[in-house]
């Protein structure tokens, strides 16, 4: 009797110690992905588009920017650059009718701006 009890506690401590083994040998072995993980992600695709500001909200920092019948909205975030010429401005400085290039990377359903180069409004044709 005395040789089947330890032969069962024998069988039952074989059992435990394998299947931790187990365990502990897929948590060490590396991931296959791991060399595909040193190539550098491909920068993000910049989408470019010039026109008008057809209309703005400064408080979500959203303008529509129209070119004959097409109109994309465009999401300003805090890394948005805003330049006119040279020097650097404000989004309070943008208003509607102005000339806008926007390059913007797409993230899900929305443009966000990356850059935004405002231009003079184009003058008027002169009448005679």
């Amino acid at each position: 009797m005395k040789k089947i009890i330890l032969l069962v506690a024998l069988i039952t401590l074989v059992a435990f110690v394998s299947g931790a083994m187990a365990q502990g040998k897929t948590a060490t072995t590396p991931a296959p992905a791991a060399p595909a993980s040193t190539k550098p992600a491909p920068p993000a695709k910049l989408e470019k588009f010039s026109g008008t500001i057809k209309s703005m909200d400064a408080m979500a920092k959203i303008i529509v920017v129209a070119k004959g019948k097409t109109e994309k909205t465009f999401v300003i975030d805090e890394s948005t650059k805003i330049t006119k010429g040279k020097d650097t401005v404000a989004l309070a400085d943008l208003k509607v009718g102005l000339n806008v290039s926007i390059e913007a990377k797409k993230e899900g359903d929305k443009l966000i701006a990356v850059t935004i180069k405002v231009s003079a409004p184009k003058a008027a044709p002169v009448k005679k």
